[in-house]
């Protein structure tokens, strides 16, 4: 008998982000983060600016995963392209944080990650930062 997988909801803070570009030549400004996990419903951070080649969200958001899902996406994207296109995209695979519907970040510890960004074209944009936590497993 084959195992049902388990609905999930992860505490993602997502931290910073360094090197991220609008275009060729500038910073971001404006700058938020979208994070969904292959699901319309999706958790937003707030706006910030860049100060010295870094973006500092530090925003914990509770991201519930929907047990079609396989990964997470992380978008940057800016006020002046909004509802075009997100100027940064990290996809991670969910396997990264759960297996088999088992815990591999802890409930009491967050776990840290660090990203490459892929901007529209594909090239790279940036790095991104955030940690995870397992909020249930139910």
């Amino acid at each position: 008998m084959e195992a049902k997988p388990q609905a999930r909801t992860l505490e993602i803070t997502v931290m910073s982000g360094e090197n991220i570009c609008v275009d060729r030549s500038s910073g971001a400004e404006n700058v938020y983060v979208v994070v969904r996990a292959e699901s319309l419903n999706s958790c937003t951070t707030k706006t910030v600016n860049e100060d010295k080649g870094v973006h500092a969200w530090n925003e914990k958001l509770l991201l519930d995963i929907p047990t079609h899902a396989r990964s997470v996406t992380f978008e940057v994207q800016c006020k002046k392209y909004k509802g075009v296109r997100p100027i940064g995209v990290a996809r991670i695979a969910l396997s990264d944080f759960l297996s088999n519907d088992t815990k591999i970040v802890s409930e009491s510890v967050p776990q840290m990650y660090c990203y490459g960004l892929r901007n529209w074209e594909g090239r790279q944009n940036g790095v991104i930062h955030f940690s995870v936590k397992v909020v249930s497993l139910a």
